[in-house]
């Protein structure tokens, strides 16, 4: 899930997240950027200084990165993956060029949702009237948030955030209708794999015998 800096996607995902039934958890991403008061390091970000960012670059430790802005870099982490991904369906909460490094890395078991503000206007106030950066970040975010929002196609789906309740119902609509589809396609291949793989035991058993065994499950 990806979207400009104040369109509502980290509000979004923690309400996908509190639908128990979905099985979904939060993965969390690193950063370099300076830890807000309320947040907490560990569940809301992993906070990293820049050399600690570049060093893990180094070692490979990230799935995706990108240097969002001067000296600010966000990640996924390969460590957090791991450590999600065997019991839990996952929400990734990142900006739009690693949504898409995601999509290209997990392709059709992924679905990639773009969260879009209404307009750039309704954006900029958005940005603005919750107080959290002063305005020359504003500024900054506004102008990446025009050039991110060109790659709304490159996404399997749009979710225009104009009224928040109405975009948490298409929200929960799309995720349920994708796992779905995945779970269907796993299970055909998951048949597929088991009539292969009993022909190939049959075909063994005909060659070596001349007949065939029906054996009991």
């Amino acid at each position: 899930m990806s979207a400009p800096s104040g369109s509502g996607k980290t509000t979004l995902a923690r309400y996908l997240i509190s639908v128990q039934k979905l099985n979904f958890k939060f993965s969390v991403s690193a950063t370099t950027r300076k830890k807000r008061d309320h947040e907490i390091n560990g569940k809301d970000y992993f906070f990293f200084s820049t050399e600690e960012f570049k060093n893990s670059i180094e070692n490979q430790d990230f799935i995706e990165y990108e240097k969002v802005y001067e000296n600010m870099y966000y990640g996924t982490l390969k460590s957090e993956l791991n450590n999600l991904i065997v019991n839990h369906n996952i929400v990734f909460d990142v900006d739009v060029l690693g949504a898409i490094s995601l999509k290209n890395y997990f392709k059709s078991l992924a679905i990639s949702i773009f969260i879009k503000p209404p307009s750039i206007d309704v954006l900029e106030k958005r940005l603005i009237d919750r107080k959290k950066n002063d305005p020359s970040e504003i500024k900054e975010r506004v102008r990446k948030a025009e050039i991110e929002m060109k790659k709304e196609a490159d996404f399997d789906t749009v979710i225009i955030n104009e009224n928040l309740d109405v975009a948490k119902q298409e929200l929960i609509y799309k995720v349920e209708n994708f796992l779905k589809w995945k779970l269907a396609y796993s299970l055909d291949k998951s048949i597929f794999f088991v009539i292969l793989e009993y022909l190939k035991f049959a075909s063994r058993k005909i060659y070596l015998s001349g007949t065939f065994l029906i054996n009991k499950f």
